[in-house]
């Protein structure tokens, strides 16, 4: 090689050795400006016990403040009327009809099949594979046993409970118990919980919050609050002394603690200069608690203006507060009346982050386009609902409309004019069959492409585990009795 070619030779090197080190410094300055996602999931919480739906009994400052600075979804639905199969399609993005979760998960964690399968893929995990730091506060309810834990179903940290509830006062806290009665736990271990539970899993995702650093990050905060057991801090229950109900009393002081909880979390997000680029959805995970025929005296929520509550495919079941607050995109003091389902906060957070969505599962939509006003109807024709217990419990809404069937008092198979009667009062079933027809068709299409349910409910499920180990007691008794003792020489 002569000399000016042994020359030019070094310079090229030179220049690509700068090219690569100038992308890798562009790579190490580009600031991620995807926004942080904050998921706050109320637990039967009822539709008219937050200020920003009108109620006046309980205080929920720091929750109407997020509603008013932000977008209220006033057709606003979950995917079931009570709290597993509900979760399962909210952490999925699809219907749990789709996968065969439609009750309420037993906690056992020797059960290596009672959780949400795994192979439906949340849309924490999702995130996680596209860089975001991801966390988990509060309710699980989707698996007991470590491979349906949630460190391993898409989230990096995990501070909670595994079963449907948990009893709120530390002293209850007990090894040997119910799900209700365990430690908490910090992913996989045992975690600290000294004060009211709300509380601590308020703080905790404050410090998340303090501690996250530049990098991305989801939050799901799932309150057990204001599930039962009904147990507040006195000073909470002292606020309410003017509601004569003992219950309701109790309920709204556990409103008024979880409201002071996310109002510490905004306050970790305007400490870190996160507040701006941070979208925050809530929404309760069914209507509040109404004294059906098997539990008389549940009747300390308030779903009003809808008719019944929780378990119910009316309104008060399925249509909840639901509020999204990103101060960078969403116009402040908005609302939207489209029909907008919790399914769509996974589609919206994918879509955000740049994660990935071919496999086509995800059923929602990105609601940023129609919050921030750049789309404008319905961001779905219809929605559709489905009970695991009998063949005729399910309902279908479209914008005008709503068919449903359901065996309570009072409801049976009705058809509701959803635009001049969205509470629900003249059932004026069989008087419009063409739209009937049309409604039960698209029910059907979706139906079609469902799964039978596979877990027993609770009772049952208890019930054949009791059985199970009573005979296999049994079983041994007489095995015992059949064997002759051995004699030593």
């Amino acid at each position: 090689m002569n000399i000016r070619n042994f020359i030019m030779l070094a310079l090229l090197l030179s220049m690509a050795h700068s090219q690569v080190h100038a992308k890798d410094i562009a790579k190490v300055n580009t600031t991620d400006n995807r926004p942080n996602i904050i998921v706050i999931l109320a637990d039967d919480l009822g539709y008219n016990d937050v200020g920003f739906t009108g109620a006046t009994q309980i205080q929920t400052p720091n929750i109407d403040e997020l509603a008013n600075n932000g977008i209220k979804f006033t057709n606003g639905y979950v995917t079931h009327p009570y709290c597993g199969p509900s979760r399962a399609g909210l952490i999925t993005g699809r219907s749990q009809a789709r996968f065969g979760m439609e009750n309420n998960v037993s906690y056992l964690p020797d059960d290596p099949h009672m959780g949400l399968p795994l192979d439906e893929i949340t849309f924490a995990k999702r995130l996680q594979k596209v860089g975001y730091k991801t966390a988990a506060f509060g309710k699980w309810h989707l698996g007991g046993a470590p491979h349906f834990q949630a460190n391993n179903r898409g989230f990096d940290y995990f501070y909670g409970f595994l079963d449907g509830g948990h009893n709120y006062m530390p002293g209850e806290v007990e090894v040997g118990g119910d799900g209700y009665s365990l430690p908490i736990m910090r992913n996989t271990g045992v975690a600290e919980f000294d004060e009211y539970l709300t509380t601590a899993l308020s703080n905790d995702a404050a410090r998340y919050i303090n501690n996250s650093g530049d990098t991305p990050f989801l939050m799901y905060l799932a309150y057990n609050a204001p599930h039962a057991p009904l147990q507040a801090p006195q000073e909470f229950i002292d606020k309410y002394s003017h509601i004569e109900n003992r219950e309701r009393r109790i309920y709204a002081a556990m409103v008024d603690a979880m409201d002071e909880g996310i109002g510490r979390v905004v306050n970790a997000l305007e400490k870190e200069n996160k507040l701006d680029n941070t979208l925050i959805f809530f929404l309760s995970d069914n209507g509040g608690v109404y004294p059906e025929a098997w539990l008389p005296d549940f009747n300390w929520a308030d779903n009003s203006p809808f008719r019944r509550g929780k378990v119910a495919l009316l309104e008060g079941g399925v249509h909840v507060p639901f509020i999204a607050h990103w101060p960078k995109k969403i116009p402040k003091g908005s609302t939207f009346d489209g029909l907008v389902s919790s399914l769509d906060i996974a589609a919206t957070s994918v879509a955000l982050a740049g994660a990935d969505a071919s496999d086509g599962k995800l059923e929602g939509v990105n609601l940023i386009p129609y919050a921030s006003g750049e789309k404008q109807g319905s961001p779905h024709q219809a929605l559709f609902w489905r009970l695991e217990e009998a063949d005729n419990i399910w309902a279908v809404r479209t914008v005008d409309s709503k068919y449903l069937s359901q065996p309570l008092p009072n409801v049976g198979r009705s058809f509701f004019d959803m635009k001049t009667d969205p509470t629900e009062r003249n059932n004026i079933v069989d008087q419009y069959p063409e739209k009937q027809a049309h409604l039960a068709k698209l029910w059907n299409e979706w139906n079609a492409k469902n799964i039978n349910n596979i877990h027993l409910q609770k009772y049952e499920y208890d019930q054949a585990k009791k059985k199970f180990f009573d005979d296999l007691y049994q079983q041994q008794l007489k095995a015992a009795a059949e064997q002759k003792t051995y004699v030593i020489k």
